[in-house]
């Protein structure tokens, strides 16, 4: 790739993810937004943190991609705790507690 060709890249990839945050901040930041948008809103981050956190418990980079005992057990056992509590910073607690008790039990 010529170096054109890749300043060009990122900067249509800059004025994309402007454009993306400025549609939603810039726009609609000094407007009071609806209930249902706000009610929708609620659960984008029960939504991400799935997204973050599956694939580095199915295809660890630390294992070339085998599944991980500790890494499955740690995120089981957070998954159990954060809908018995109903809390996301208890199932991150616990999964971190575990994963580090089992990788030092595994040793």
């Amino acid at each position: 790739m010529s170096d054109l060709s890749i300043w060009l890249m990122i900067l249509a990839l800059g004025a994309g993810t402007f454009l993306i945050r400025f549609s939603f901040l810039g726009l609609l930041g000094g407007r009071e937004l609806p209930d249902w948008l706000i009610r929708h809103l609620r659960y984008v981050p029960v939504a991400v943190l799935p997204g973050l956190v599956a694939p580095l418990v199915a295809w660890p980079d630390i294992t070339d991609g085998a599944l991980d005992p500790a890494r499955t057990i740690a995120a089981l056992t957070a998954l159990i705790i954060g809908a018995w509590l109903r809390s996301p910073l208890g199932a991150i607690f616990a999964g971190m507690a575990v994963l580090y008790l089992v990788q030092f039990a595994l040793q």
